[in-house]
């Protein structure tokens, strides 16, 4: 699958060096805190790529692949079909905890307001906003007795309704972990349900993030399948 580049003209290269790629200038540029920085090249689309982690965002206009890999996390993929803006998070628990600073992504309330608010900063507004919804699945061993995947798609669907942000497709809960990918120029999104037996990588990423931040225990659109 291929997709038209319509990234900016590359600012001139110095006499006698060549231009450097889209790839090497995103890997260049500044990031803030808490914005995806793995940037590749994917083979299977053909296009630049970058991959949302646990506890970060990004934010585009522009034909590059937002992807990330789920189990019970959530990511939201929230898309401006009047600015053509879109996004990406990926969070690991609904509830705020006592952590903040680098760790403040990893929960929902935060995820949400940071990537809507880095949405409106390119001109985006809720009216015109649209989610696609994915993970939830309950896929991680000794964790379903609280329930996570299932707290994190009720806590990132009732976060939308009460922003009046309209959910028009998803993909969540069941036991599948999920790879998604989204582009943030057109709002299509896709998503891959993976195989139980081949995501070892997955769970040891989920457990050390879950173990990192589990506070101490006290009283309507389409998505394509790839």
């Amino acid at each position: 699958m291929a997709f038209t580049s319509y990234a900016a003209p590359s600012p001139a290269a110095p006499l006698g060096r060549p231009a450097p790629s889209r790839l090497e200038r995103l890997k260049a540029a500044p990031r803030k805190s808490g914005e995806a920085s793995f940037f590749f090249y994917d083979a299977h689309f053909k296009n630049e790529a970058v991959k949302v982690l646990p506890g970060e965002f990004f934010v585009a206009d522009e034909d590059l692949l937002v992807m990330t890999t789920l189990g019970s996390c959530i990511a939201a993929c929230l898309w401006d079909r009047e600015k053509r803006v879109g996004g990406m998070n990926h969070f690991l628990l609904p509830d705020t905890g006592q952590s903040g600073g680098a760790d403040s992504g990893r929960y929902g309330s935060f995820a949400m307001d940071l990537l809507i608010g880095e949405m409106v900063k390119r001109g985006a507004t809720r009216s015109t906003m649209e989610a696609k919804v994915f993970g939830g699945g309950a896929v991680i061993s000794g964790m379903n007795t609280i329930n996570v995947g299932e707290r994190n798609t009720a806590f990132v669907l009732d976060y939308l309704r009460t922003e009046r942000i309209t959910v028009v497709s998803k993909d969540v809960l069941d036991i599948y972990p999920r790879k998604v990918c989204f582009l943030p120029a057109s709002g299509k999104a896709m998503v891959k349900r993976l195989a139980s037996a081949n995501t070892e990588a997955l769970l040891a990423q989920e457990r050390a993030a879950s173990n990192k931040v589990v506070p101490v225990a006290s009283g309507g659109g389409s998505v394509d399948l790839f």
